[in-house]
Formats: structure tokens, C-alpha cells, sequence
């Protein structure tokens, strides 16, 4: 079956995964095709990366801090 593109419908699922047709399709049957889904929730890999990325900008931030605050401890003795 070839479908043409001005056929094709995008849909908002609720919160169960449910998608309303519209009245038009009561009482009718519905072929219905899941052809793409999207998420609008970062995927694991995504969050993995930006962890890592957080983990090793508060590494280096730690380690600047340390540098500075050890200087300020140095200064309070003179």
C-alpha cells in the first residue's frame, strides 16, 4: 500500500499513551500505523554524557577552588 505524505497525521499522545482520532472516526474501523516516535525526554546515552560532562566541569572547578582557597589561607598569614 503506497501512502501519500499529505496523508499523514502527527498526534500527541496523553499521558497513558492514548491517541483520540477525532469524532469523525467513531463507530468506524481504524487501520492505524506507528511509522516515527519522538520523546521529548533526553535518551540514556544523552544523559550519560551530560553526567559525565557535569562530573568532570566540577572536577576541575574543585581543583580550582582548592588552588585559590589555599592562596587565601597563605595571604592570612602574612
Amino acid at each position: 500500500m503506497k501512502v501519500d505524505a499529505t496523508d499523514l497525521k502527527t498526534n500527541e499522545t496523553d499521558d497513558r499513551g492514548r491517541v483520540y482520532l477525532g469524532t469523525e472516526y467513531a463507530n468506524k474501523r481504524v487501520t492505524v500505523a506507528v511509522v516515527e516516535v519522538e520523546s521529548d525526554r533526553p535518551d540514556d546515552d544523552e544523559l550519560a554524557a551530560a553526567y559525565r560532562e557535569a562530573s568532570e566541569s566540577a572536577e576541575a572547578l574543585a581543583e580550582e577552588w582548592s588552588g585559590t582557597s589555599d592562596e587565601a589561607w597563605e595571604r592570612l598569614d602574612e
